[in-house]
């Protein structure tokens, strides 16, 4: 039985030779069908399996896609997407009401506090 399971190994590992594989945007759409499936269960809605099924079958295309570069620039904008929204939760963006800079100012719940815009120089007051 070894043999076999090393020999379907072998021809697995050689299918995959070339290809993308998983990442952590197919993670995440993974988790997606997941959901939509638990979801389904619970409410019998039929357009949730459906799209469940439909991000699986993407999930797998991006898997065995030969196409690396695109696959992997879409991971990138997800990864980019991801840091962004952990950068937003510790900070505040605003806008230099002179010259439209944006300045990021650290999130200290109920301050004001004045803030001078690095680019032109103006100083305004934010309630953080």
């Amino acid at each position: 039985m070894n043999g076999f399971m090393g020999r379907l190994a072998q021809r697995f590992q050689r299918f995959m030779t070339g290809r993308y594989g998983s990442d952590k945007l197919n993670m995440v759409i993974l988790v997606a069908a997941i959901v939509l499936e638990i979801l389904y269960a619970v409410f019998g809605l039929p357009a949730l399996a459906i799209l469940s099924i439909l991000l699986i079958g993407l999930a797998f295309f991006r898997m065995f896609s030969k196409n690396r570069e695109k696959r992997a620039k879409e991971n990138h904008v997800l990864l980019q997407f991801l840091s962004e929204a952990k950068m937003l939760r510790k900070y505040h963006i605003y806008r230099c009401p002179g010259c439209r800079q944006k300045i990021r100012v650290p999130r200290k719940g109920g301050m004001t506090v004045d803030v001078s815009c690095p680019k032109c120089g103006t100083k305004f007051r934010k309630k953080i």
